[in-house]
């Protein structure tokens, strides 16, 4: 398993992030490198819920593992190179003095062997550099949500 984790300082309180968050369709709204968004289940936000990602040329199908609000939010990812046997991407919130730690884990698996492991450390970083690409416009998106017109 090869482990890829990025945080963020946000300047506004966890439920204010969760509820970014948890608007899980809507992510093409605020992540920069998300072209189109939609669900692939009914409405609800929960376990179960699946939606639908554009990112690039790529399709990524997103179901939510684990939904603990307002803290966790963890779902699959599939839709990857097909040596990806599994990756897995964790929203974690932790409240600070001003505002919120926000991580977010990418978890990899391609397989035991070196060169499976060499393949999960070269997706991890495309993952990483997207993962970085989402918190920072959650951040701004946060930060907009804040001024008045």
């Amino acid at each position: 398993m090869t482990t890829i984790e990025r945080s963020r300082l946000v300047d506004a309180a966890p439920t204010e992030v969760w509820k970014v968050l948890s608007e899980f369709e809507a992510i093409s709204s605020w992540a920069p490198n998300v072209e189109h968004s939609c669900f692939l289940t009914e409405g609800a936000s929960d376990v179960g819920t699946t939606r639908r990602v554009q990112v690039g040329r790529s399709a990524l199908i997103e179901t939510v593992v684990e939904w603990e609000e307002p803290h966790t939010l963890s779902y699959s990812l599939k839709g990857l190179p097909p040596v990806i046997r599994s990756a897995t991407n964790t929203w974690r919130l932790e409240p600070t003095e001003d505002g919120t730690k926000v991580r977010l884990t990418t978890d990899i698996d391609a397989g035991p062997r070196p060169p499976q492991k060499l393949i999960a450390r070269i997706v991890g970083r495309r993952l990483g550099a997207a993962s970085d690409e989402m918190l920072s416009g959650l951040v701004a998106h946060l930060g907009r949500r804040g001024q008045r017109p």
